[in-house]
C-alpha cells in the first residue's frame, strides 16, 4: 500500500508505468490486468460532507496497464475491455463511450482520456498517457472500480451493495468506511503514525467516534478483511488489526 513517491499510498494501478512515463526509463514496474486495492481520498462529497453514492476511500481498482508503441494499440485494448464487460453481463450494447480530444498536462505526463458507462452508471475510463519530453514512452491505462462493476450489474442500492447487513444498523456509512479503509492499511503493515502512510490512516480513524469500538468495529474489521483478502492477502490477521483500530480510538479520544 505504500508508495512513497508521488503519493504516501499507491492510489492507482497506473503508478506502475512511472519509470517509463515520468523516468523514460524502459521498463515498468507492472504490466497486463491488475487487481489492486487503493485507498483515495478524493471520492465526491455531498454538501453535508458525506461519500456519495459510488464513491469509496477504498476499493479495489480493477485494471490494465500497458506499454504500447502507436496510438492504435489504445483502441485494441478499449475493443478487448468490451469483450470482457459482456463476459460477465455488462454488454456492449448498454456501454457508451465519451470523452474530448483534448491532451492535458500534469508535470511530466500528457494524456487523453476516454470515459465509459453502463447505462446511467460511469463505470470506468481508458487513458493513453505519454512522456512530455519523449512522446515514444508511452502507455495505456485502463480502470475500473471492482465495486462499481458490481453495482452496474447487480443495480443494488450502494451501501447495501458495500455493507451488506451492516448498512444503515450500527454506523452511518462514512465511518463504516473508515472502518474498512483502516482494515486495508493496517491488514496491508500500515500502522498509525504522526506522518506518513501512518499519518494517512490517522486521518482516516480521525473521522471515527471513540464510541465505536463497541458498535460491532472486530464484526465490520473482520468482514473487511476477509473481503480485501481476497485480492490482496493481508499480512496482519484480522484480530490483530481490530485490537489496533481499538487501542487507536481512545488514545484520540483522550488526547
Amino acid at each position: 500500500m505504500r508508495w512513497g513517491r508521488d503519493t504516501e499510498l499507491t492510489i492507482s494501478a497506473v503508478q506502475a508505468l512511472d519509470p517509463l512515463l515520468k523516468d523514460g526509463k524502459p521498463y515498468v514496474f507492472r504490466r497486463g490486468y491488475l487487481p489492486q486495492p487503493v485507498v483515495r481520498l478524493t471520492g465526491e462529497r455531498d454538501h453535508t460532507g458525506s461519500l456519495r453514492d459510488g464513491f469509496l476511500t477504498s476499493f479495489v481498482n480493477i485494471s490494465r496497464i500497458e506499454s504500447v508503441t502507436r496510438p492504435t494499440e489504445f483502441a485494441g485494448i478499449l475493443d478487448q475491455w468490451l469483450t470482457v464487460l459482456s463476459g460477465v453481463g455488462l454488454h456492449a450494447r448498454h456501454i457508451t463511450i465519451h470523452g474530448r480530444n483534448a491532451v492535458w498536462q500534469r508535470r511530466e505526463v500528457c494524456g487523453l482520456t476516454v470515459h465509459f458507462r453502463h447505462l446511467d452508471l460511469p463505470i470506468g475510463d481508458i487513458v493513453l498517457l505519454w512522456n512530455a519530453a519523449d512522446p515514444t514512452c508511452m502507455g495505456v491505462d485502463l480502470g475500473s472500480g471492482l465495486e462499481r462493476l458490481a453495482w452496474a450489474l447487480t443495480r443494488r442500492p450502494w451501501w447495501e451493495l458495500i455493507f451488506g447487513t451492516f448498512a444503515g444498523t450500527i454506523a452511518p456509512p462514512d465511518v463504516l468506511d473508515s472502518v474498512r479503509t483502516a482494515t486495508l492499511l493496517i491488514g496491508s503493515g500500515v500502522a498509525p503514525a504522526a506522518r506518513g502512510a501512518g499519518g494517512v490512516l490517522r486521518r482516516i480513524l480521525a473521522s471515527v467516534p471513540p464510541e465505536a469500538a463497541p458498535m460491532g468495529v472486530s464484526t465490520l474489521v473482520r468482514q473487511s478483511h476477509g473481503y480485501w483478502s481476497g485480492t490482496s492477502p493481508m499480512a496482519v490477521p484480522w484480530p490483530e488489526v481490530a485490537r489496533a483500530i481499538e487501542r487507536e480510538l481512545p488514545r484520540r479520544g483522550t488526547a
